[in-house]
C-alpha cells in the first residue's frame, strides 16, 4: 500500500532532521556501535595484566592471595570472552580498523609537528 502525500512528507521531514543530528550520527556510525563493547574488552584486558601481576606477586606471600588473584584474572577472561562474542568478527574488525585509523592519523599529525 503506497504512503500518501502527507505520510510522504512527514517521512521526508524525519529524514532530513536525522541526517542533520550529528549526535545520532556518531552513535549509529560503525565505529559507535562497537564503542561501549571496546571499552569493556580494554578493561577487561588491563584487569587481566593486573591480575598477573598480583598473581605473581601474592605467590610470594600466600597461596590463598594467589588464588583470588587467579580467580579475579579468570572472572576478567569470561568477560573478555563473552564480550568478544557479542561483538562477532564483524564488530572486531570495526573495532581494529578503527584503532588502525587512529592510529595512522596520530601519526601523521606527529610527522607534520617534527
Amino acid at each position: 500500500m503506497p504512503l500518501s502525500e502527507e505520510e510522504q512528507r512527514i517521512l521526508r521531514q524525519i529524514e532530513e532532521q536525522l541526517q542533520s543530528d550529528q549526535r545520532f550520527a556518531n552513535a549509529v556510525s560503525s565505529s559507535g556501535l562497537y564503542r561501549h563493547s571496546a571499552r569493556t574488552l580494554r578493561w577487561a584486558i588491563a584487569g587481566l595484566v593486573v591480575g598477573l601481576g598480583l598473581l605473581v606477586l601474592a605467590l610470594q606471600v600466600h597461596y590463598l592471595l594467589a588464588f583470588l588473584a587467579f580467580l579475579g584474572m579468570l572472572a576478567c577472561l569470561l568477560v573478555i570472552e563473552r564480550t568478544a562474542r557479542a561483538m562477532g568478527r564483524a564488530g572486531i574488525a570495526d573495532v581494529a580498523a578503527t584503532m588502525r585509523r587512529h592510529r595512522s592519523n596520530a601519526s601523521s599529525r606527529l610527522r607534520r609537528k617534527g
